[in-house]
């Protein structure tokens, strides 16, 4: 196993304690028994790694649930895409372990300030989103570290997309496919219509977002972080945490930069 990260344990892993977690479906429950009994399980809390049964969304949970005790993780897919996860087998676990490749993913944070002057954080490892919340488009405007690049964007709403997120709602509102390896962010627009013809861009990572809401009692907006939502924002500030890295692995023929790029030619 992969020790370029700091969370990944340098012990082989027969030696570990290996903890399951599984989706709420019946194939993951027949999975999660079956594991346990072949290889035991350990709490989450003493864990020294987690193997995590289902499909991308119960992964994403699973990352958040390890958030403030990042372990590494492995997944096993019994959903449908399983983009982040690697083929399930009961089989030869121990050795799938020692020979994964170690992937780490910085997680975004969000710091949204609502009409009534109350702040809200966020955490998002996919994506930060601002959605319109009425009939009537949004109006935001962009400021990329202190600097506003769009005065006024009319839209649906807009995204900041991990390369971890870009293949998922980043993709369905044809924002770019970004490598993992690539320390960049996507900025998404969702339905633009005016600029009509702008498409978004390419950040560093580093960069520090602020988004402001424009004449939020009429256009009122709301702001996502994967699972939290905060109503009525008047701005909200997007950056990548390096505080913290999450740990995925991987089968060395699963390859995430690979299949990252697959995405891109996919006809």
């Amino acid at each position: 196993m992969s020790d370029a990260l700091p969370n990944v344990p340098e012990i082989k892993a027969a030696d570990m304690r290996i903890g399951f977690r599984a989706a709420d479906t019946e194939e993951a429950s027949e999975a999660l028994s079956e594991l346990r009994k072949r290889y035991g399980d350990a709490d989450d809390e003493e864990a020294d790694l987690l193997v995590a049964l289902g499909g991308d969304g119960f992964m994403l949970e699973t990352l958040h649930a390890t958030m403030d005790r990042p372990v590494p993780i492995y997944g096993m897919n019994l959903g449908t895409v399983g983009f982040l996860l690697n083929e399930f087998k009961s089989d030869g676990l121990h050795e799938r372990l020692d020979e994964a490749a170690a992937v780490g993913l910085h997680p975004l944070r969000m710091r949204a300030r609502r009409r009534d002057s109350s702040i809200e954080d966020g955490t998002a490892i996919n994506e930060v989103s601002l959605f319109r919340e009425t009939r009537q488009a949004a109006k935001i405007r962009i400021s990329i570290d202190g600097v506003a690049r769009m005065p006024e964007l009319v839209c649906d709403g807009v995204m900041v997309a991990t390369p971890a997120g870009s293949t998922a709602y980043n993709l369905s509102a044809h924002g770019p496919i970004l490598p993992t390896s690539s320390e960049l962010l996507a900025l998404t627009p969702i339905n633009a219509f005016r600029p009509r013809r702008w498409r978004g861009a390419l950040l560093p990572s580093s960069s520090h977002f602020r988004f402001e809401v424009l004449n939020p009692q009429k256009r009122p907006v709301s702001a996502v972080a994967d699972y939290t939502e905060i109503r009525d924002v008047v701005e909200v500030e997007v950056w990548e945490d390096h505080s913290k890295c999450l740990t995925l692995l991987f089968d060395p023929e699963h390859d995430l930069e690979e299949r990252i790029l697959n995405e891109q030619f996919v006809p």
